[in-house]
């Protein structure tokens, strides 16, 4: 697996965060849109943390900072920021997917 330094805001493709979830079930997806839109649509297995509760909800999941955590959103802004956000709470391995939209892999409804 190849990725960016820490810090950088990691980027991960579709195709590798999909391969790696298949090889490792400990890797957390955050769909860190609204509920609304969670509802409309969302990557299998992903769970609901909207970006504006990540402060709170990130520690009620009562993850390791070591945890890998990929997150998305509609097109990558919120994503984005929701990396910073983890990073700035002690998160080591935290990788943007960037939006839904480039998900070549089917959503469930």
């Amino acid at each position: 697996m190849l990725f960016g330094l820490l810090g950088s805001n990691k980027t991960i493709s579709p195709s590798e965060a999909n391969e790696n979830m298949k090889r490792d079930k400990t890797i957390v997806l955050l769909d860190v849109r609204e509920e609304s839109e969670y509802r409309n649509g969302h990557i299998k297995n992903a769970k609901l943390l909207p970006v504006g509760q990540i402060a709170s909800g990130i520690e009620k999941m009562g993850l390791s900072k070591d945890t890998e955590i990929y997150t998305y959103c509609q097109s990558g802004g919120r994503s984005t920021r929701a990396c910073q956000l983890l990073e700035k709470m002690g998160y080591k391995k935290i990788y943007n997917l960037g939006g839904i939209m480039s998900w070549p892999y089917g959503i469930i409804k």
